[in-house]
């Protein structure tokens, strides 16, 4: 089971709080993600960075931090929680096991999360909008209001289908791996339960959740971020991006492992600490 090595659980929101953490450090990496993503020209990292500061300054990358937040607080704090909780009424011995439960905790965490994503996504693709085409919201609470004012709520869940996939998958790369790795990791002689091992399974756990997660990924951030009417459903978002060539679906892979690595190192690390200081004591059969 997760955490099987110490006497000490983790509470269920401890994922949240790791993930909240964790997007503070990495927001701008994943801004420059969506950037990338969201622009149909080839500008590269390097000649996009030193773009945004000379258009919009330094706190540019910072843009639509709230909305990331909330997303951490919504999405994470599901899938972690569902995850935590499901453990003691599921099997997770077996790497079968952890896959399903992750599977199901990224499920609902995607649909719960989905309308403070889709901000997320609105907020930091402003940066490179017009002035006069930018939505301009002060954080992601109003971002909510005025997509359910504006648009309704239908469009509050605008790519719920490619973010719930994304969901199961990412919990599946993160989650379940990371507990796999974690388990074998420690039956060698060369580790034990202690931040070498947490760093190491989970850097393994990131890589392995942006290769299952970015084609989704594109699509999703194409979705949310889309004017009404824009595309006709999900098929005509793949065929736009198929223009690309078979790399579209992977566009921004470099800067999404840049920053998912890191936020899966930093999210487990936190989430460690939390559970060996604040967790509580299993109570023994």
């Amino acid at each position: 089971q997760f955490y099987e090595m110490s006497e000490k659980q983790a509470r269920w929101y401890f994922g949240g709080l790791g993930s909240v953490g964790a997007a503070c450090a990495t927001h701008p990496l994943d801004l420059i993600k969506v950037t990338l993503q969201t622009q149909q020209g080839n500008l590269s990292v390097v000649r996009l960075i030193p773009q945004i500061i000379k258009e919009q300054g330094v706190l540019a990358f910072y843009n639509g931090l709230s909305a990331s937040i909330l997303r951490q607080m919504t999405y994470s704090t599901t899938r972690f929680g569902v995850y935590e909780v499901g453990k003691q009424h599921i099997n997770t011995d077996t790497f079968a096991g952890k896959i399903g439960l992750a599977g199901l905790s990224g499920l609902i965490g995607g649909i719960v999360g989905t309308p403070a994503d889709m901000v997320n996504v609105r907020m930091q693709n402003d940066v490179k909008l017009p002035l006069e085409k930018r939505r301009n919201y002060k954080n992601g609470i109003d971002g909510l209001i005025k997509v359910y004012r504006h648009e309704g709520v239908r469009n509050l869940f605008s790519g719920v289908t490619t973010a719930t996939a994304r969901g199961v998958f990412m919990t599946i790369g993160q989650i379940a791996f990371y507990d796999q790795i974690k388990t074998y990791l420690l039956t060698t002689p060369h580790f034990e339960d202690n931040l070498v091992t947490h760093f190491t399974a989970s850097l393994m756990a990131g890589a392995i959740a942006t290769t299952l997660t970015q084609p989704m990924d594109v699509l999703k951030t194409r979705m949310m971020n889309a004017k009404p009417g824009e595309y006709n459903g999900l098929w005509d978002v793949i065929r736009h991006t198929a223009k690309l060539g078979p790399l579209g679906f992977f566009k921004g892979y470099v800067p999404a492992f840049v920053r998912l690595g890191p936020q899966t190192i930093l999210t487990f690390v936190f989430l460690e600490q939390l559970r060996l200081n604040f967790g509580y004591e299993k109570t023994k059969k």
